[in-house]
C-alpha cells in the first residue's frame, strides 16, 4: 500500500478530446523533466467512444494556455481551421424588435469608477448603444476585423480576443504536439473498471485487453459519462436545470464561399424558446439551435433551424444533442479530479465549456500535490473555488434571460422569481440604484467581471440607474470616451479582415493534416 507521505509521480488521464489532451499538454509542459523522478503522464483513450466536438468557442484564457503548451499561433490557426472571436453579439434578446441587438466584446470598458461610466454614457451617448460607447471593440466587430496585425508577436493583439475553431482538429494538434514534443504516453484502451486501495483511493484502472495502468492523480476527462467521478466515487450532480432550461440543440456545420467575411464574434440569436448559435471559421460556419424541450419540440427546433439557414437542416447532417446544464457536487474526490464535460456542463451561452477546462487545468497546477497526505487539502480548496465559479457562471447565464421584454412562454418563464437564484435576486434590486461594481465580484479571478455584466444589463435594456448623490469624475471618463471612439476609428483604418488575415496566413505556410496519433 503507498504511503501518505509518498510523492505524486504518475499522472493517468481518462479520455482523450479537448479536455484530455489539454490536460496531458499542459501538465506536461509545466513538469520539471529535470527532477530526480519526473513526472510521467499517460492518456487513455479509448476507441470505443467518439468525441463530442461541438466546443467551437474559446476565450482570452486560450491564448496563454497555448504558449504556455509551446504552441505556435500560427501554426494553432492553421492546423484547426481558427479564426479570431473578440466577443459575442446577442440579436433579439432585449425584445425581439428590429435593431435589437448587443455586444459583449472581450476588451474592457474604458478606466473610470463604474457610476461614472454610466453617468457619461447616459449623459453624452444619447441613443449610442453601451458597449459601442465605451469600447471600440463592437465597431471593429461590425466590419469583420482582425484583432492583430501579422507583423505582431504572436498571441499579442490591438484588442482582446480568443479564438474560433474547429474543436476536432484542435484535439488532433494537442495530440500530436503532447506524444511527439512534450513525452505524453498514449495509450488506445478502452477503461473497463477500477481497482481501489484500501484508503479507497485509485490504485489503477483496468484496459480491455491490456494491463492496469496505475497512477497516484487520475483525471477523469470521460465526457458526460464522468466514468471515475460519478461512476467510480458516485459524487452527485447537482442539476441546475431549474435555473437553466435547454436541454437541447440540433447542430450542423455549414461550407461558406471562400471569400465571404469571416465573423469577429459569436452570433447568438433569440427564438420563441432558446437561440442559435453561429460560428464563423475559414471554411465553414458552426450554427446550431438550443432550445428547451419543454416550450419546443424537435420538430419545430428543426423549422426554427431551417428558417435560420435557408435551407433543411437533416441536408447538412444535423446532430441532435441532449445535455442537462448542471454540475458534480465535488470536482476532485480523494485523488481523482473531474475536468471537462465530467465536472459538468451548461449550456453553451458564452462559451464556458472549454475555459472552465483551462481554469481547472490552472488551479490543478498551482496547486499541485506533492503528496498524497496533502491531496486532500488541495482538494477542499479546489472545490470551494469551482462550486463558487460554477454558481458564477449560472447567474451569467441567467442574466442573459432576465431582463428580456420577449413575450413568449419560455422567456416569460425565466423571469419567474422561482427560477432566480437568490444571489442574483439580491444583485438585481442593487443595480436598480448602482451599477455593477467591483464590491460585486470580490474574488481576485472572477470569471465575469463587473464589466461584463454592466455589457449584458445595458445592452438588454435595463435601466441605467438615477445619477448617484456621491461625487464621479464623470469628465474623466467622458475623455476616455472620446479616445475610445478615435482608437476605434484608427483600428478600423489599419486592421486587415479576418479574411484576409487568415488567408494570407495559410498561404505563407501548408497546411497541416493532423490525426490523433
Amino acid at each position: 500500500m503507498m504511503q501518505v507521505d509518498q510523492g505524486v509521480q504518475n499522472v493517468v488521464i481518462v479520455g482523450g478530446g479537448t479536455a484530455g489532451w489539454l490536460a496531458a499538454c499542459l501538465i506536461a509542459a509545466q513538469a520539471d523533466r529535470n527532477a530526480e523522478r519526473p513526472l510521467s503522464v499517460t492518456l487513455i483513450r479509448s476507441p470505443d467512444i467518439a468525441t463530442i466536438g461541438v466546443g467551437e468557442g474559446t476565450w482570452p484564457t486560450m491564448r496563454r494556455t497555448l504558449q504556455r503548451i509551446g504552441i505556435d499561433e500560427a501554426e494553432f490557426l492553421t492546423a484547426c481551421d481558427a479564426s479570431f472571436k473578440q466577443g459575442s453579439r446577442f440579436i433579439g434578446w432585449a425584445n425581439g424588435a428590429p435593431g435589437d441587438a448587443y455586444y459583449h466584446p472581450f476588451s474592457p470598458p474604458v478606466d473610470g469608477d463604474a457610476r461614472a461610466l454610466i453617468a457619461g454614457w447616459r449623459e453624452a451617448a444619447g441613443n449610442q448603444p453601451f458597449a459601442a460607447t465605451v469600447s471600440p471593440q463592437p465597431g471593429v466587430c461590425d466590419l469583420h476585423l482582425a484583432p492583430r496585425q501579422r507583423s505582431m508577436p504572436g498571441y499579442g493583439g490591438a484588442l482582446n480576443y480568443a479564438y474560433h475553431l474547429d474543436a476536432a482538429k484542435l484535439a488532433a494538434l494537442l495530440a500530436r504536439h503532447g506524444v511527439d514534443r512534450l513525452g505524453v504516453r498514449h495509450v488506445r484502451g478502452h477503461v473497463t473498471g477500477v481497482e481501489t486501495r484500501e484508503d479507497g483511493h485509485i490504485a489503477a484502472v483496468r484496459i480491455r485487453d491490456g494491463d492496469p495502468i496505475s497512477g497516484d492523480l487520475f483525471i477523469d476527462c470521460t465526457g458526460h459519462a464522468a466514468m471515475l467521478i460519478g461512476g467510480h466515487f458516485g459524487v452527485p450532480f447537482i442539476d441546475r436545470s431549474d435555473v437553466l432550461f435547454n436541454d437541447r440543440a440540433l447542430a450542423v456545420q455549414l461550407p461558406v464561399d471562400p471569400a465571404s467575411p469571416i465573423a469577429s464574434q459569436t452570433d447568438a440569436t433569440a427564438h420563441a424558446a432558446g437561440w442559435i448559435w453561429d460560428i464563423g471559421l475559414p471554411t465553414r460556419r458552426g450554427v446550431g439551435c438550443v432550445y428547451a424541450s419543454a416550450y419546443m419540440d424537435d420538430d419545430a427546433a428543426a423549422a426554427t433551424l431551417a428558417g435560420y439557414l435557408g435551407r433543411d437542416p437533416a441536408e447538412l447532417g444535423a446532430r441532435k444533442l441532449s445535455f442537462r446544464s448542471g454540475h458534480r457536487e465535488r470536482f476532485w474526490e480523494r485523488n481523482c479530479v473531474a475536468v471537462g464535460l465530467s465536472a459538468g456542463f451548461l449550456e453553451p451561452l458564452e462559451a464556458s465549456a472549454i475555459v472552465l477546462i483551462e481554469l481547472s487545468l490552472d488551479a490543478l497546477l498551482d496547486g499541485f500535490p506533492a503528496t498524497r497526505g496533502a491531496m486532500d487539502i488541495h482538494a477542499r480548496r479546489f472545490n470551494s473555488l469551482f462550486r463558487y465559479r460554477w454558481d458564477r457562471i449560472v447567474e451569467f447565464l441567467k442574466l442573459h434571460y432576465v431582463p428580456s421584454a420577449r413575450t413568449d412562454p419560455y422567456w416569460r418563464a425565466h423571469c419567474d422569481p422561482a427560477s432566480i437564484p437568490d444571489r442574483l435576486k439580491e444583485l438585481l434590486e442593487l443595480w436598480r440604484h448602482q451599477p455593477p461594481s467591483i464590491a460585486d465580484f470580490p474574488m481576485v479571478d472572477e470569471i465575469f467581471p463587473a464589466a461584463s455584466h454592466q455589457f449584458v444589463l445595458y445592452g438588454m435594456g435595463f435601466p441605467a440607474p438615477p445619477p448617484s448623490a456621491i461625487a464621479t469624475d464623470i469628465v474623466g471618463v467622458a475623455r476616455g470616451m472620446a479616445q475610445a471612439a478615435q482608437r476605434g476609428r484608427a483600428l478600423a483604418a489599419s486592421l486587415p479582415t479576418n479574411r484576409a488575415y487568415l488567408d494570407a496566413l495559410r498561404a505563407a505556410a501548408p497546411r497541416m493534416a493532423l490525426e490523433i496519433p
